[in-house]
């Protein structure tokens, strides 16, 4: 809606209104909103988060609640990876990747911040205090047992453990060491499944819905999880 000058005792109405709609909706998720200025810029009020900037009182409103704490979370993830690293002002996260592990955990989520470093930085979700918290996850891929409280028990695949070989991710390719394998599952990826059926990638015949997946350690933070297809070179097997 466009209020002009002749109707902004009406905007303040409902931006009063809609603010502590807003404000009721993240509490029932535990984030607690900064004061909402609503007084002064109405409906176009920004609405923070421990003075993170999320969007504004009219775009926030025309949100559902789940989209409301998705639009938050994909903010704090992304403040919470930059300082991580230290990052200079106007760094950008690109990719934000939820990572499927075994319940139950210590964390609500677990996700893979992609910057425009190309660097992976992951970011645990927790409540503590009754607050949503982001905080840097702490991760060592050379310890099996860590593997395993996040992933569950080792698998067998058609590569093994300490095979290097080279993946291929949203059209980015890197290589690196096979550090776990899983059973066939979700697995972080925008690229699109290739046909169901049989397939057959260097020289290993597979059905793409059973194909084990791997956990590749490229050395550029919280390693990869692909599905076998997405392996497209084998360098050294161990």
């Amino acid at each position: 809606m466009t209020y002009s000058h002749r109707n902004i005792a009406e905007e303040q109405i409902e931006a009063c209104q809609k603010a502590k709609q807003i404000t009721a909706i993240c509490e029932q998720f535990h984030i607690k909103l900064d004061p909402i200025d609503w007084q002064n810029s109405g409906m176009r009020a920004c609405v923070t988060v421990n003075t993170i900037e999320i969007s504004d009182l009219l775009d926030l409103c025309q949100l559902d609640s789940a989209s409301i704490l998705r639009r938050i979370q994909i903010k704090l993830f992304e403040r919470a990876a930059l300082e991580t690293i230290r990052a200079r002002p106007g760094h950008k996260a690109l990719v934000w990747s939820p990572v499927d592990v075994v319940q139950p955990q210590e964390f609500l989520s677990l996700w893979i911040i992609t910057l425009e470093t190309d660097e992976r930085v992951p970011i645990a979700e927790y409540i503590r205090n009754g607050q949503r918290v982001y905080e840097h996850y702490e991760f060592d891929p050379d310890d099996g047992q860590y593997l395993a409280k996040l992933f569950g028990p080792v698998y067998k695949g058609d590569y093994q453990l300490g095979d290097t070989v080279t993946i291929e991710e949203r059209e980015h390719k890197c290589t690196g060491e096979i550090v776990y394998i899983l059973p066939p599952g979700k697995a972080i990826t925008s690229r699109k499944y290739p046909s169901r059926g049989r397939h057959t990638i260097l020289g290993k015949t597979y059905m793409n819905d059973v194909s084990s997946r791997y956990i590749v350690d490229c050395h550029d933070g919280f390693p990869h999880v692909v599905n076998q297809w997405q392996i497209i070179s084998e360098t050294s097997k161990r």
